[in-house]
């Protein structure tokens, strides 16, 4: 085997494998230009691979000896076998699954491969994945004879490969966009098993893994000729979501089925420009506020409009438009809106109409005490006052109540430890103790969360007494903090009406220190529950913040 045979068979051979090999290598200078990561990294696992795999079938034919050509053809089998990882990894990460980060299908993947590798590079000791002997037909060159381990390996090694194609072929039969290409792309990377087939069963093909050569193919497809169409048909995943592709200077590359279910006029609008077709989206691509809203079936809906680049610095950087629907937040948001303007009139009318009154009636009952000598037990003077003192400390917790509703706007970062030791300073509170068992960082309005506290500890104290321990930390299984004291707790029954304004227990309460607590939390988008502690008193727990590191 010192001599190499000259045969233009066998030169055609080394010239193929060469190329397929310089292909993929080549090809890993475009990837840069593919924005998702994890596809990224799948396609160039799997271009270095195959790559790989290629240049050690050159070896393995140009080699001189028997040894160096087993060791060409071993590292082979290993670069292949890892190339079939790498395919599944990119099949994964293209068509929007997550396998590729599952760690358990990682450590079994992981598992097989070594197995795989063992039997393969040991092959010397039990001779049961290949034989070889030296043949002359089409070219003299050394002759690979399976084992029933090969076949095994190889079995498993189409099974997953299959399963890669399934995951892309699925992808392109539900994305509306033109795939006919990549179609024929990712077809073309599998026909190199017919040449498999026929080096095995004739004499006119060595029998030697093809494969490489598809992936060669698909190398050159997607990174240098249909790279944007690749993007595209990615970013295009969510069926339901319409989709339209640009090119670098705004005209309509591609739609799906969605998009024209939105916008039947640019129904074979290929080619026109976006302001001509579709001047309202190009006006909301360009605005602070890039939300949509469109007349359907005889309702509004609103889609928010977003951009994302695709292609190459070379080819130009074309523009996937994607318009997401949320008509549920729109009209969310326009009802909180209505809602916070009721409010604002309903406070004004309390704070003028009724406190106004108020004010006069309170004056004029003050000059009467002045005028008129009452004795110091009248009844009847004294429950005036109570009558008096009792509406104006309504209307303040009414307009309280509308005030702390109002969505927060002003987001810091804040201690519970530092706000909740703040809060209790400014509340009258005797011989009461304030424990605090574990500190959080997390976002909220400052101010607003301190009167949430003081209204929170004063409910302790009017029910729990001079002597009431509370205490304060952070929820160990969610996001989020708590508050419970050792007094009597919420009567059985009660649970879910404490937050209601107007509820008491006390017959000199007003029934709205609860409620403001819960429109506060409400305003800053949290939820809050009320249980029962350890030690039988009232328990609140304040759900869903944001916290920071």
């Amino acid at each position: 085997m010192a001599v190499l045979p000259a045969s233009p068979l066998f030169l055609l051979y080394v010239g193929v494998f060469l190329i397929a090999a310089l292909t993929c290598f080549a090809s890993l200078t475009r990837l840069h230009h593919i924005t998702d990561s994890d596809t990224r990294q799948g396609l160039w696992a799997l271009l270095l691979t195959s790559g790989g795999w290629a240049a050690a079938h050159v070896g393995f034919l140009v080699s001189p000896t028997t040894s160096l050509k087993l060791g060409w053809y071993t590292l082979g089998l290993v670069l292949g076998l890892a190339a079939v990882g790498a395919w599944l990894y990119f099949c994964s990460a293209y068509t929007g699954r997550t396998y590729h980060r599952n760690p358990t299908y990682r450590r079994l993947a992981i598992a097989v491969y070594i197995a795989l590798v063992a039997v393969k590079v040991t092959n010397p000791l039990h001779r049961e994945y290949f034989t070889t002997t030296v043949v002359a037909t089409p070219f003299p060159h050394l002759s690979v004879y399976t084992g029933p381990l090969h076949w095994t390996a190889m079995g498993l090694s189409y099974a997953l490969a299959f399963v890669g194609y399934f995951m892309l072929l699925e992808l392109f039969t539900q994305i509306d966009l033109d795939t006919r290409a990549l179609f024929a792309l990712v077809g073309i990377t599998g026909l190199p098993v017919v040449l498999d087939l026929v080096g095995y069963t004739t004499p006119y093909l060595i029998d030697i893994t093809y494969e490489p050569l598809g992936v060669a193919v698909f190398a050159v497809g997607v990174a240098f000729v249909y790279i944007d169409q690749f993007e595209a048909v990615q970013l295009a995943a969510e069926r339901d979501t319409p989709v339209i592709a640009l090119d670098v200077d705004n005209y309509i590359r591609d739609t799906n089925r969605a998009a024209l279910t939105l916008f039947p006029e640019i129904d074979g609008a290929e080619g026109a420009h976006l302001e001509t077709s579709l001047p309202q989206v190009a006006d909301c691509l360009d605005s602070d506020n890039p939300i949509l809203k469109v007349q359907q079936e005889g309702s509004t809906r609103y889609y928010r409009v977003t951009e994302t680049p695709y292609g190459t610095v070379k080819s130009g950087l074309g523009r996937t438009i994607v318009l997401t629907d949320v008509t549920d937040r729109e009209r969310y948001r326009e009802e909180l809106e209505r809602q916070n303007e009721r409010l604002e009139q309903f406070a004004s009318l309390v704070s003028h109409d009724l406190r106004n009154p108020l004010n006069v009636a309170t004056g004029r009952f003050e000059l009467l005490r002045e005028e008129v000598v009452m004795a110091a037990d009248n009844e009847n003077a004294e429950a005036v006052e109570r009558a008096l003192t009792r509406m104006d400390d309504l209307i303040n917790q009414i307009l309280t109540l509308a005030r702390e509703g109002q969505p927060v706007e002003q987001w810091d970062a804040v201690s519970l430890s530092s706000v909740a030791k703040g809060s209790w300073e400014m509340v009258e509170t005797d011989t009461a103790e304030l424990r605090v068992d574990d500190d959080l960082a997390f976002k909220a309005d400052p101010a607003r969360l301190k009167r949430l506290f003081e209204n929170l500890f004063r409910n302790a104290l009017d029910h729990g007494g001079p002597d009431v321990t509370v205490t304060v930390g952070a929820l160990s299984d969610k996001p989020g903090f708590y508050v419970f004291d050792d007094g009597p707790g919420i009567p059985e029954g009660d649970g879910d009406s404490v937050f209601e304004p107007g509820y008491t227990t006390r017959e000199e309460g007003t029934g709205f220190g609860l409620a403001i607590v819960a429109e506060m939390v409400t305003a800053h988008g949290w939820t809050i529950q009320v249980t029962e502690s350890e030690t039988g008193g009232a328990r609140f727990e304040i759900l869903g913040v944001e916290s920071v590191a």
